[in-house]
């Protein structure tokens, strides 16, 4: 069995033995999904043909019929039929009547990231792995390699700001890719340079254990040739030890540590907030470089910082590697801003670890200055809800106030007892439970000019920031009724 525990081997032949060209044509399961539909992308742009499926009829299946796919919504097992190779998404269960289907004509399964692992073959791989951050600091990579002219390929788990897509074929010799640990398929990978960003529990209803967690990460790192390198933020304890454990082997790859603290290869100081955005001082053993981001968030300093040591181990001057990044877009559901009514902005965050609420309320402050925040959380998960309620609510009391939606349930079934009330129970400020529907009038009523409106979480919660403008418009806070005056 593969890392991922799919049953990619097929006529005798594993995975590491597999190219691109054996596969034939291929049928993508959860084709919608921001995973597989990068790879689905860079499978078109290699001229091969795809098809796939979603149980939802999404617009990304409309970018990916233009590009030469077909794309069927609702699975159903005659979708399969001219199919070679199925790829499938994670969140496929084992009856979905597509992939019985294949197994029953014997046709060959891989992950996603099996998928995407054959893409890498032959290229310069950087992965990003860790528990927060990885989307935010690949889209930094990319970018910046992009703006450097290495045109690299990519794969990221989010829309790339300023590039448009998640994926794209370059015509460079590094491929960036985002390795998801949720499920040990970034075990699927052989990179050139490995970048940790941080090492929390999570995903324990696969793990079991925060111990399993760190240890799959060992696990990763070890797939590093002993010609490469291994790029770990020091100030995150579990990826601090993960680097002292590399390290330790006296051969392997080269270590190099980013961060605040003072040992670290790639040191940050001097930061402060700028605005609506950051600047820091950013020293290397190959040269200081001065960093401006048109975000907030010091997580975003350090995601920075891990960019510009990737940047400097590809050959890169420091400075080049900061200027880069002066105008970096973002990636999409991270502290995207969603607009602006009555001196009320939204913006809205994929955060769903107490650690990334926490993270991007932070970044919230810097940006209130002095209005208050307004958390709109919906928790994603119920088994996530279960391990985390305290550290949610201690995370999300970082607010003044904290509106809370029921669980989104994403791929698992319900589990007795466990609802958002556990989070509730433990929240130090005011707050509310309440349904998605009623968030824009509640909004609309706490909401006053100068504060920070922030909607959390993984799942669809993120549809709400628009219509929370929208009402905020229409019917928020008239300054005129207290006297005050607001011009926006």
């Amino acid at each position: 069995m593969t890392a991922s525990g799919s049953d990619a081997r097929s006529e005798g032949r594993s995975i590491e033995d597999l190219s691109l060209r054996d596969l034939g044509p291929v049928h993508f399961l959860g084709i919608g999904g921001v995973g597989v539909s990068a790879v689905a992308r860079l499978y078109l742009a290699a001229g091969m043909e795809v098809s796939g499926t979603d149980a939802k009829d999404l617009p990304v299946l409309r970018e990916l019929e233009a590009a030469g796919a077909r794309t069927f919504v609702g699975f159903k097992p005659r979708h399969v039929e001219g199919a070679e190779t199925i790829v499938m998404s994670s969140a496929i269960r084992d009856d979905n009547p597509e992939l019985v289907e294949a197994r029953e004509r014997g046709l060959r399964v891989l992950h996603r990231s099996e998928g995407l692992a054959l893409l890498m073959k032959g290229r310069e791989a950087v992965t990003v792995a860790g528990t927060h951050g990885k989307t935010t600091t690949s889209s930094m990579i990319t970018t910046m390699l992009t703006k450097l002219g290495a045109d690299p390929s990519f794969a990221v788990g989010a829309t790339v700001g300023g590039l448009g897509t998640n994926a794209a074929a370059g015509g460079g010799d590094v491929f960036v890719a985002e390795a998801d640990e949720s499920d040990g398929s970034f075990l699927n990978y052989e990179p050139s340079i490995a970048v940790v960003t941080n090492i929390e529990p999570d995903h324990l209803d696969h793990y079991g254990t925060p111990e399993a967690v760190a240890e799959a990460f060992e696990k990763h790192v070890q797939r590093v040739p002993e010609d490469g390198a291994v790029v770990v933020c020091l100030d995150d304890a579990g990826a601090a030890e993960l680097a002292q454990k590399v390290s330790a082997y006296g051969h392997g790859p080269k270590v190099v540590g980013y961060g605040f603290t003072p040992d670290a290869d790639v040191r940050v100081s001097r930061m402060q907030p700028q605005g609506t955005g950051m600047t820091a001082k950013v020293t290397t053993r190959n040269g200081v470089a001065q960093l401006s981001l048109p975000f907030p968030g010091a997580h975003n300093v350090l995601n920075a910082s891990a960019a510009i040591a990737v940047g400097v181990l590809l050959g890169f001057a420091p400075q080049e590697c900061a200027d880069a990044l002066a105008d970096f877009k973002g990636a999409s559901r991270r502290f995207d801003f969603k607009g602006e009514a009555r001196g009320v902005r939204v913006y809205d965050d994929y955060a769903h670890h107490p650690t990334e609420v926490t993270a991007a309320l932070g970044a919230a402050r810097d940006v209130a200055e002095e209005g208050r925040v307004h958390a709109v959380f919906q928790p994603h998960l119920f088994s996530r809800t279960r391990d985390f309620a305290h550290g949610f609510a201690d995370a999300v009391s970082l607010a003044d106030t904290v509106t809370l939606l029921p669980i989104y349930p994403a791929r698992e079934d319900p589990i007795p007892g466990v609802t958002t009330q556990l989070i509730a129970d433990h929240v130090g400020v005011e707050y509310a439970l309440v349904d998605a529907e009623d968030v824009p009038a509640r909004m609309a009523e706490l909401a006053r000019p100068g504060d920070v409106i922030l909607t959390l979480g993984a799942g669809d919660v993120t549809a709400l920031g628009p219509q929370i403008v929208e009402e905020i418009a229409e019917h928020g806070f008239d300054d005129a009724e207290s006297g005050e005056s607001y011009n926006g």
